[in-house]
């Protein structure tokens, strides 16, 4: 995708999310568990990072992730 792509996705997509999510809101994303959520993200395939306790994840991840269907391995 190239980056004109991403952000027109990231205007249309999830646009009642602030611009980084906690694991509820990746859960609420993308109509998942929570056990699924932290998988995802522990796995690679929507990047995070931890700060404390807690996940945060870039909303644009959430997107790539969403409009990829999990078809690819975990990012880079």
């Amino acid at each position: 995708m190239t980056k004109t792509e991403i952000q027109t996705m990231y205007e249309v997509m999830f646009t009642d999310y602030p611009d980084i999510v906690n694991v509820a809101q990746v859960q609420s994303m993308l109509n998942i568990s929570r056990h699924l959520a932290y998988s995802l993200i522990n796995d690679g395939y929507i990047p995070g990072i931890k700060i404390g306790n807690a996940y945060r994840v870039p909303k644009v991840n959430v997107i790539n992730y969403a409009l990829s269907a999990g078809n690819s391995g975990p990012a880079a």
